[in-house]
């Protein structure tokens, strides 16, 4: 195996530089604002075991909201980040942008195992430039891709190590792959796969097997003919142990998920609730998409989700047509990798199982996820694509007659993805760019129309977030968030009465209950704010405080864990002279959330109310011990104390009040 030399490394960094500078400029978007900017995880206060109980996104894994995403290393980096900028993206940026840098040049040295110096560097230059990685790049939330993809080559460099002289095994190297492999998983799951490459590394490469002399040796001991040789039976107690500790490895993880995979709407991914065989042809039709991607990264998209990709119902549909295309031609590749032992055909089946292997997780073949195409997850796949790039092109460039012409569509090539990645870094630079920019590619997506409105809803441009959002529905007419921004939108713009029939279409759209089926599983979680909305509408008008009230009760009795649900009915009970009620409500909450500051507030004043000044106290001191800086618990607790006679207290809360 070639060293990289420092000229090579320059090479590559300089080009991932060039390529990237821009992202330093860009902000928080997308999956970023609920990974950074709303997650408690990265904050000091917050105990860092609790990254070890929560998801990705700060959700502990115990609840069934939760995506199931268990990435602890890659939060804590979050959290690093936190420490020296807070909440300042762009040290957040160059982080990712130095990762990215590090996977290319880790890269280059996997690729010299099976190509030349010259095609490794080309194979590097065309990962470090291509812009499909602009999403693991310049997104922050991406560094899970970048994290997990460092351990994953340095596990599978080290099995490369595992090999002494004259076949015998070193232990060492493969303790350490184990190692680097269960750091890659904790950092992103796909990181657990490196193990199918490694067992690929193992027979076809390390020991030069082809499957027509496997099939044979199998053969021959099936039928009592004669003995696996030594040299196999080594290779058999060394897939034995990766395979015994990759075991290991997901029963731990599904113990973390608790043994439940993540809720995810038809809205996520329409395929996954669709029937056979819709489900299967669509599936299967988005890998020659994924692998389209790679090869012609000219349109990209954040979100693939909803309406995107049309479902293929039908046989007779034309794009089954590049789904068997595609089987064929990676079937063709397959036989010529695994019958033949020259050097070109194992570099062929290392660049497919790259292609292949990582992206099995992700693929809908064998679990649902929650997305349709996500370009962030062909990160190391893209490795494998490079280096059947580089390997076809060392092939064509070897002719005479194509020299040229091979070296002018290889410039032509690593020039464009350049300047393409260069150009879509800006599309991060806010939210309104990066969906504006979508839905250039793609004007399907009622999630899009509807991302966009948000964008402009924060910069309180409400006439304009109106128009996007009823383009969502139109787009989607059963999407029930569509509607929802809809009725939300129209309260701010003070049109109550359409604000009203919007959040009524969207009540309508809601999923019936089913005798027998549990209702929470087949709904998300914020979709139930439908009838929290509706309800703070319509208790504005003092004649209808009971229909308020229904619809909180409605809400509670379909998810029983409704923390929102219990506070508004509360503030509603107290509104509606129920004081009793209403505390009931709110202790219904504290079960939920005990260490919620406002929750103790309302509480005090529930006892305010019902003449328990004593019992009023300890809530708000209850409150101030949880937010000491809660001007309405500080204001009303001096105001109780000053009542009560409590002088000397009540100087003391006015200090911290005036400070």
């Amino acid at each position: 195996m070639a060293d990289i030399s420092f000229k090579e490394i320059t090479l590559i960094v300089g080009v991932v530089t060039a390529c990237y500078w821009n992202s330093l400029f860009c902000g928080f978007v997308f999956d970023d604002v609920s990974a950074i900017l709303d997650n408690k995880d990265l904050h000091p206060s917050t105990p860092l075991k609790t990254l070890f109980q929560n998801d990705f996104w700060g959700t502990p894994m115990s609840e069934e909201r939760s995506h199931k995403s268990y990435r602890p290393l890659t939060v804590l980096t979050f959290r690093l980040n936190y420490l020296f900028s807070e909440l300042k993206p762009m040290s957040y940026h160059l982080l990712n942008m130095i990762l990215h840098a590090v996977v290319s040049v880790i890269f280059l040295k996997v690729c010299k195992l099976f190509l030349d110096n010259r095609s490794s560097v080309i194979s590097s230059l065309l990962f470090a430039v291509h812009p499909i990685h602009t999403e693991a790049v310049t997104g922050v939330v991406g560094r899970a891709e970048l994290l997990s993809s460092i351990f994953f080559l340095a596990a599978f460099l080290s099995y490369t190590k595992s090999k002494g002289p004259n076949n015998s095994i070193v232990w060492t190297p493969i303790a350490l792959t184990v190692f680097l492999m269960a750091v890659a998983t904790l950092c992103k799951e796909q990181g657990i796969t490196v193990v199918g490459i490694c067992c690929v590394y193992e027979v076809f490469i390390a020991q030069g097997y082809t499957l027509p002399l496997l099939c044979t040796t199998a053969g021959q001991f099936l039928r009592g003919k004669g003995s696996i040789p030594f040299s196999m039976l080594q290779t058999l107690i060394k897939l034995i142990v990766l395979m015994f500790s990759t075991l290991l490895l997901v029963v731990i993880r599904v113990q973390v998920i608790q043994s439940q995979l993540p809720v995810f709407t038809r809205f996520d991914n329409p395929a996954a609730v669709s029937p056979t065989p819709t489900r299967q042809l669509t599936f299967n039709y988005l890998l020659p998409v994924n692998a389209w991607l790679l090869l012609n990264p000219s349109e990209l998209c954040c979100d693939w989700t909803m309406g995107t990709i049309p479902l293929i119902e039908s046989f007779l549909d034309i794009r089954n047509v590049a789904t068997f295309a595609f089987f064929c031609l990676l079937g063709a590749l397959g036989v010529f990798s695994l019958r033949y032992p020259s050097d070109s055909s194992k570099t062929v089946l290392m660049a497919l199982c790259l292609m292949a292997l990582p992206f099995i997780p992700a693929s809908n073949l064998f679990f649902p996820v929650g997305f349709v195409v996500a370009e962030r997850v062909l990160y190391v796949p893209s490795m494998g694509f490079c280096i059947l790039v580089a390997h076809g092109w060392h092939k064509i460039s070897n002719k005479s007659i194509f020299k040229k012409l091979s070296w002018i569509c290889l410039s032509l090539v690593v020039f464009t993805h350049a300047l393409k990645t260069l150009h879509r870094n800006w599309d991060w630079e806010s939210e309104y760019t990066l969906f504006m920019s979508a839905l250039k590619v793609n004007k399907n997506n009622a999630k899009l129309w509807n991302n966009v409105g948000h964008a402009l809803e924060n910069e309180k441009n409400f006439e304009r977030a109106l128009k996007y959002f009823l383009q969502a529905t139109h787009v989607q007419p059963d999407d029930i968030g569509a509607h929802m921004n809809v009725g939300r939108t129209y309260k701010n713009l003070n049109r109550t009465k359409e604000a009203e029939e919007s959040y009524m279409m969207a009540k309508s759209l809601m999923p019936q209950i089913i005798p027998g089926k549990k209702y929470a599983a087949r709904i998300a979680p914020n979709h139930l704010n439908v009838y929290i909305n509706l309800a703070n509408l319509i208790r504005a008008n003092e004649s209808r405080l009971e229909e308020a009230d229904q619809l909180y009760r409605q809400a509670i009795s379909m998810r029983p864990d409704f923390k929102q649900a219990y506070i508004s009915r509360g503030e509603l009970l107290l509104k509606m002279n129920k004081p009793l009620k209403a505390k009931e409500a709110y202790l219904k909450a504290l079960e939920l959330d005990r260490n919620n500051a406002d929750l103790w507030y309302n509480l005090a004043i529930v006892h305010i109310e019902l003449k328990e000044p004593n019992e009023a106290l300890k809530n708000f001191n209850r409150a101030l011990e949880l937010n000491p800086k809660h001007k309405l618990a500080l204001f009303n607790s001096a105001i109780l104390m000053q009542e009560s006679g409590m002088y000397s207290q009540n100087i003391s809360i006015f200090k911290h009040i005036v400070i």
